[in-house]
C-alpha cells in the first residue's frame, strides 16, 4: 500500500523520488538504500540529483576532482559510491557500496557496507562511480533496506524482478505519466518478457511459436492493446461479479479436496477441450506400466500447473461466454469451475485466486490462457503481486500457505495416500527453494522460524534449513 506513486512527467517523478529517498535517508540514516532504474543515463541523472540533496544538507566535505574509468567525477568525504570491477587485492566486487572516509588526487578510502575500510591508489583502480543510484542490472545480487525505483519504458519482466526483490523493508516506486499513461499500461510493460527466455513455474504450451511472438513477428501484442481499450468497464464489473459470486462459502482451504455430490462426475474429464489433468500416479488407459521410465518431478509439477491454468481459464470463459443474465453458469459449468479451482489450487496454493484477480482487471487474459497461451498471465500476476502486496502480508501468506500444507501432508500420510503427500510434499519444498531467489521475503521469514516449524538452528539459509526441519527437498538442490 502506498508504493507506487505517479508524477505527471518523468521528470517530476525523478524529482518526486529523490525527495522521498532524501527524506528517508535523514529519517533512517542507519538504513541502507539504492536508487534503481534502467538506463546509465537515467542512473547519471539520479546520481547527480542525490548528491546535489547531499550538498545542500552539508553532508559533502570538499570535492575533489578525479578522473575515473567512466570519465570526470567530483568526489567528497561522505560521498556514497559503488565499485564497478571485482578486485580481489581490495576484497571487492563488482557491485560493492561503501562511502568514501578520505580522497584526493592520488587516492582513496572507502568504508564499505561490510564494514571493511579499502584504502587503494586511483592510478592502479579506477572503476568507481557514485553509488546513490544503479542500474537495475548492477544491482542483481544485491539487498538492501530500502529500494527508490524509477520505472521507465525500457523495462521488463526479468527487470521488474530484480528491482522489486532487493528490498528487506520497503520499496517504493515512481513512474511518470508521460511515459505510462495508466497503471495497467505500466504493469503490462513491467510484466512483459521482452524476448528474453526466463524459468517459469509453467509449461510453454508453444514454444516456437512463443518465441516468434516475443520477437514481434506476429501482430498479438497490438491487437490486445487495441482490445483493452475497448473493453467496456461494464465488462470488467460482471467479470468482477461473477467472480465473487462464485466464490461460496464452501469452497475449499488450500489442500482441501472439495469432493463431489452422490451421481456428480468429473465434467473436465468428460469434455476434452477442457482437459481435466490425469492423476499422475495412473497410467495412460491401454499402456502397460513403466517401471524404469525416470520422470522429472519438476517438469511433471511444471505441465500440472499449466493443465490446471489453462482449464481453470477456459470454464471461466464458456461461463462468461454462456451464463445466464446473472452471470451463472450451467449447474455442470458450476461443478467444472470448482473442479477446476480445487485442482489448481493442488498443484499452486492461490492460483486461481492469484489468476482471478489478474481477469478481473484483464479480461483478454481469459481467452488467451484458455487457449494455452500462459507466459501473460503468468507474468501478470506475478508482477501485480510484487507491486501490490504489503511485505508483511507476503510473509503471512507464506506462513500460512507452509503450516497449512505441512498440516496436508501429515494428514495424507496418516491415511495412506503416499500420492497425494508426495505432491505436497515437493509443493513444500518448491517454497524452500523460493526463499533462495527472495532474500526480501528470507529476511522478513528469520524471526518467525518456529511458526515454521523450525526448533534447532542449523546455521543454514532459511530455505535450506526448512527442507533440513521438515526432511524435503533432499537431492533436489537446495543446498543440504
Amino acid at each position: 500500500k502506498g508504493m507506487v506513486h505517479q508524477a505527471a512527467t518523468r521528470d517530476q517523478a525523478r524529482s518526486d523520488l529523490v525527495e522521498r529517498w532524501d527524506r528517508d535517508r535523514q529519517a533512517e540514516p542507519d538504513a541502507s538504500r539504492i536508487i534503481l532504474s534502467h538506463t546509465n543515463d537515467e542512473v547519471r541523472a539520479l546520481n547527480q540529483a542525490a548528491r546535489g540533496r547531499m550538498r545542500a544538507a552539508g553532508d559533502l566535505a570538499d570535492d575533489v576532482h578525479v578522473d575515473v574509468e567512466r570519465g570526470a567525477r567530483n568526489f567528497a568525504r561522505g560521498d556514497r559510491v559503488m565499485f564497478l570491477r571485482n578486485e580481489r587485492g581490495l576484497g571487492v566486487k563488482n557491485g560493492t557500496l561503501g562511502v568514501i572516509e578520505e580522497v584526493s588526487t592520488q587516492r582513496m578510502t572507502v568504508r564499505t557496507d561490510d564494514g571493511r575500510s579499502v584504502r587503494f591508489d586511483l592510478k592502479d583502480y579506477t572503476h568507481i562511480d557514485h553509488g546513490y543510484a544503479a542500474t537495475i542490472h548492477k544491482a542483481q545480487g544485491m539487498t538492501v533496506d530500502r529500494t527508490h525505483i524509477l520505472a521507465t519504458p525500457g523495462m521488463d519482466a526479468h527487470g521488474s524482478y530484480v528491482s522489486l526483490s532487493r528490498h528487506r523493508d520497503r520499496m517504493d516506486l515512481h513512474y511518470g505519466s508521460d511515459d505510462f499513461a495508466t497503471r495497467d499500461r505500466l504493469v503490462r510493460t513491467l510484466s512483459r518478457d521482452r524476448a528474453k527466455d526466463m524459468a517459469s513455474d509453467y509449461e510453454q504450451a508453444n514454444p516456437a511459436q512463443s518465441f516468434a511472438e516475443r520477437r514481434g513477428i506476429t501482430f498479438r501484442e497490438r491487437v490486445v492493446e487495441i482490445v483493452r481499450r475497448i473493453v467496456p468497464e461494464k465488462l470488467r464489473d460482471r467479470i468482477g461479479e461473477l467472480l465473487d459470486g462464485l466464490r461460496s462459502p464452501g469452497d475449499a482451504a488450500p489442500g482441501q479436496d472439495l469432493g463431489r455430490g452422490p451421481g456428480e462426475e468429473d465434467v473436465g474429464a468428460k469434455i476434452g477441450d477442457v482437459g481435466a489433468a490425469p492423476r499422475p500416479d495412473a497410467p495412460a488407459r491401454g499402456a502397460q506400466p513403466e517401471t524404469d521410465v525416470q520422470v522429472d518431478p519438476e517438469a511433471a509439477l511444471r505441465s500440472a500447473r499449466t493443465k490446471a491454468l489453462v482449464r481453470h481459464a477456459r470454464i471461466i470463459d464458456a461461463i462468461l461466454s454462456t451464463g445466464n443474465a446473472d452471470g451463472q453458469g450451467s449447474p455442470e459449468q458450476m461443478r467444472e469451475l470448482r473442479d477446476a479451482r480445487n485442482a489448481f489450487e493442488k498443484v499452486r496454493p492461490h492460483g486461481w485466486r492469484d489468476a482471478e484477480a489478474a481477469y478481473v482487471k484483464n479480461p483478454e487474459l481469459i481467452p488467451e490462457a484458455g487457449a494455452g497461451r500462459v507466459n501473460r498471465i503468468v507474468l501478470e500476476t506475478e508482477i501485480r503481486t510484487g507491486l501490490d502486496t504489503d511485505p508483511s502480508r507476503r510473509a503471512d501468506r507464506f506462513v500460512e500457505r507452509w503450516q497449512k500444507l505441512d498440516r496436508t501432508s501429515q494428514g495424507q500420510y496418516q491415511a495412506g495416500d503416499m500420492s497425494g503427500y508426495k505432491s505436497t510434499r515437493s509443493a513444500m519444498s518448491d517454497m524452500a527453494k523460493s526463499l533462495e531467489r527472495d532474500p526480501q521475503l528470507e529476511s522478513l521469514l528469520a524471526n518467525r522460524k518456529r511458526e515454521l516449524g523450525i526448533n534447532v538452528e542449523s546455521g543454514r539459509r532459511l530455505g535450506a534449513e526448512l527442507a533440513f526441519s521438515h526432511g524435503i527437498g533432499k537431492g533436489r538442490g537446495i543446498g543440504i
